[in-house]
């Protein structure tokens, strides 16, 4: 288990594990404070030597008796530590190498802001590690003092497991010891091993045991300080780079083996079994559960029914009509904007997710494409789909650009918008996670009179909120004036339930038309509803105070680290990201289509999908290589995960090719679309990590260069050409 740990660092820095994700770079480009700079690497090179002394410790505690010899030399772990020190020693050259590598190909670094990075890497190792060692240097005993003062055997006797494992332990150093001849020494040169057999072994075990008990005192501080962390975690400076919450969970994760050894001996592995099953049952009766919620909704309510039945009856034709007859007030206000001897295109903006990535392409996309039309593509948009980052930027956008209507003063193209977008979301994230969610997350904030704990949700809104200037922190009933008026185009988010894979159709008020086509067959009782109505559903919960920034949570629940919503139902309900059923939200603008099919046709000269995409629609096939067994076991699974968008794409184009025949007027298709070839010339320059993957990484950070790249697409000659069919559709 210890040397797996480094071999998930290992992977992790060198790029062979969660490229796509973009988690090398957050060992290899550290970000604190929102900066890559000295104090980033000074963090992650404290805890990375945190994480060595833990391996150190844990190695001296389950396998020192082995090695009786170290219990008669002079500081015994000191000595131990310098030998045991070749695999840390490889990481840290190696580390070293791919940040210098990774910072000259990728970043743009200077010489001299390379060398103070790289200084601030090893300050804060040698700081941490000299910590470390002051404290062995003075509590750590050696044989001859120990013999001497023959201090503190009554922790042994006091306790019957330690007992027992010592015991055990006094065997393992009678019976089953390693031969070693030499050992390296404090000036690193090779000395040859004494015979140590004139002393007893069981007091040389004694020095072993008052040493463990040394060591385990420095874990529960650092578990301590892990505590505090977590307490203070909403203040920006208490949030470490999301490398170092990473490495302080395997530092936790070993300090937690070394610690069970020490307390069970050779039972730790079916101790640890045994809690684990424990624990896991207690989780499965949710004894344990965490909850995470939707700020803004009532828990305290009764929950709302959900079933079959109830969601028949909420999908009537009483409900839907209703929801049709008062959404009908929008389109009618949104065609007063333009001449009566006019008719304008009506335009369905559709975002896809991609985390960072898409939020950062959706604005730039749509900064770009607005100017271009002189802010035609807003005006004549009605409605707003997508998912994940996609639906964050397109948000922020819509945001700018009313807070631009209602005289503010907010440039809504100012480059300095995409550059609060871009900003880190990921540290405070993954250290809410470690420091919070799975040690503290018993504080509590209040929102719309009610109460909720400040989990890791509350920390994703809290930075959305942040880096989107507050805009948008609001509940969606909020939104629900401006867009009757047709000041802004709707927003529908469309979140997945895991429970049965429906829709949530999320809005600033109800929107049950959405499953119009089930009027079609009014008589089939079998129908399943492609989606749920939010507002419908949890009417009495206070569905309209519902949090804006957490309908986008919802929608942007990205897996394993923004933590899955549970809802206010019976059964419970929860809700995974939206690009599970619809990452492009192509077939939601559609649906909208259906409802209002004809008033369209009638009052439009056609309708127009912007499809703004963070990948390629059309890209490359990859050629067929060795197929190894490996590949023919995981293919069935792996064919599924990587054809996931191409299953999306094929089944929008078959919907929207079929609104032709139901719809009575002129569709057209625009594509704004992502692609990391078109704006990258020099990709041989670029390290191995980014040769294999040019395109910006699946994740809430990004590099410079991935900002660069994303916000210099809009420039490819593909997406010029679109641009330019946009402006003439729309004149």
């Amino acid at each position: 288990m210890l040397i797996l740990c480094w071999i998930i660092l290992f992977a992790m820095v060198t790029g062979s594990f969660g490229k796509y994700l973009g988690i090398p770079y957050l060992f290899l480009d550290p970000e604190y404070l929102n900066q890559v700079n000295f104090r980033s690497f000074f963090i992650i090179g404290m805890v990375s030597a945190g994480f060595t002394t833990a391996f150190h410790i844990t190695c001296y505690i389950t396998d020192g008796h082995r090695f009786s010899f170290v219990g008669a030399l002079s500081r015994p772990f000191s000595k131990f530590v310098i030998n045991n020190s070749i695999i840390p020693a490889i990481f840290l050259v190696v580390y070293v190498h791919e940040i210098i590598q990774f910072q000259i190909s990728n970043e743009y670094s200077r010489t001299g802001d390379l060398a103070w990075n790289l200084a601030g890497l090893i300050a804060g190792y040698a700081v941490m590690s000299l910590i470390f060692f002051v404290y062995f240097w003075f509590t750590n005993k050696d044989i001859f003092k120990y013999v001497v003062c023959r201090i503190d055997e009554k922790i042994k006797q006091n306790v019957k497991v330690t007992r027992a494992s010592a015991m055990k332990k006094l065997d393992i150093a009678r019976k089953k010891q390693i031969r070693v001849d030499n050992y390296l020494d404090f000036t690193l040169r090779s000395r040859e091993v004494e015979d140590s057999s004139f002393y007893d072994k069981s007091t040389i075990l004694q020095v072993f045991d008052q040493n463990h008990f040394n060591l385990v005192i420095i874990e529960l501080c650092i578990f301590g300080l892990i505590l505090v962390l977590g307490i203070f975690k909403d203040y920006p400076s208490f949030q470490l780079p999301a490398a170092a919450s990473f490495i302080i969970f395997l530092t936790v994760f070993v300090m937690m083996a070394g610690a069970f050894s020490y307390w069970f001996g050779g039972w730790s592995a079916t101790t640890a079994l045994i809690l684990f099953l424990v624990l896991n049952h207690l989780v499965g009766e949710e004894y344990l559960t965490k909850r995470y919620e939707a700020f803004g909704l009532n828990y305290q309510m009764p929950a709302s029914e959900y079933s079959v039945a109830s969601l028949r009856k909420l999908n009537d034709t009483v409900h839907v009509q209703r929801d049709w007859q008062n959404n009908l007030g929008m389109l009618e206000n949104w065609r007063r904007k333009f001449p009566d001897d006019h008719k304008p295109k009506m335009v369905f903006l559709c975002a896809s997710g991609g985390g960072k990535r898409a939020a950062l392409w959706t604005l730039t996309a749509l900064q770009t494409a607005d100017s271009l039309t002189h802010g035609d593509l807003m005006e004549k948009s009605i409605l707003i789909t997508g998912a994940s980052g996609g639906l964050i930027g397109a948000s922020y956008f819509r945001e700018l650009k009313l807070r631009d209507k209602l005289g503010e003063k907010v440039k809504p193209y100012n480059e300095t918008h995409r550059h609060r977008i871009s900003t880190d979301n990921l540290n405070p994230l993954i250290f809410s996670l470690m420091a919070n969610d799975l040690f503290v997350g018993f504080t509590k904030f209040e929102y719309n009179g009610n109460y909720y704990y400040r989990d890791r949700g509350y920390t994703f809104e809290e930075q959305l909120n942040q880096i989107t200037e507050r805009l948008m922190d609001k509940p969606i009933k909020a939104y629900d004036s401006v867009e009757q008026q047709g000041l802004v185009p709707m927003i529908i988010l469309a979140p997945t339930i895991v429970n049965d894979g429906r829709k949530l159709y999320i809005a600033s008020r109800p929107v049950s038309f959405m499953n119009y086509d089930i009027m079609s067959f009014p008589d089939y009782a079998l129908s399943k509803y492609a989606g749920i109505d939010f507002q419908t559903l949890f009417v009495d919960q206070g569905a309209g105070d519902l949090r804006f920034l957490s309908a986008l949570r919802m929608s942007a629940t990205f897996p394993y680290i923004t933590p899955n919503t549970t809802l206010p139902t019976e059964p419970a309900i929860k809700i995974m990201d939206a690009g599970i059923s619809d990452n492009f939200g192509l077939t939601d603008a559609v649906r909208f289509m259906y409802a209002y099919k004809d008033w369209i046709a009638e009052n439009t000269s056609g309708v127009v999908f912007v499809s703004i995409r963070d990948s390629p629609k059309l890209g490359t096939i990859a050629p067929k290589v060795g197929q190894t067994i490996i590949d023919d076991v995981t293919q069935p699974i792996s064919s599924v995960y990587n054809n996931f968008e191409n299953f999306q794409d094929i089944n929008s184009d078959m919907l929207i090719n079929q609104a032709k025949y139901w719809f009575h007027n002129s569709i057209d298709r625009i594509d704004i679309q992502y692609q990391a070839e078109s704006y990258v010339p020099i990709l041989q320059k670029m390290d191995s990590i980014r040769q294999n993957n040019s395109r910006a990484s699946l994740s809430w950070r990004l590099t410079t260069r991935e900002k660069y790249g994303i916000i210099s697409s809009i420039n490819s000659d593909e997406n010029k050409v679109e641009l330019k069919k946009l402006s003439e559709l729309l004149k």
